[in-house]
């Protein structure tokens, strides 16, 4: 990409991320709006088991899931599904 592209390109992620900046500067506002209830804050025990453990823990079953769900066949280290041998199955 030459230079005018390259500046082009930084000109507009500049413009939009300040646009974003200036639109989202409400949900900065430390003053109370009318009808706000907000709950109970979390712990900090709370907020990483929310936002840390639960998705590791998802991750772990998910990928538990699909290795033993796996139904490929493991006898020669390469899948065999593609139909090219290898250089050791071409061998023997």
């Amino acid at each position: 990409m030459d230079k005018k592209n390259a500046l082009r390109a930084g000109a507009l992620a500049a413009g939009t991320t300040l646009m974003m900046l200036l639109m989202s500067s409400p949900a900065l506002a430390l003053s109370r709006d009318d009808g706000d209830d907000p709950g109970p804050g979390l712990s900090v025990i709370q907020t990483v088991g929310l936002y840390v453990l639960i998705p590791l823990g998802l991750f772990v079953v998910i990928a538990g899931l699909v290795m033993v769900l796996d139904k490929s066949d493991r006898k020669g280290g390469a899948s065999s599904k593609s139909g090219v041998k290898t250089d050791a199955q071409a061998k023997a």
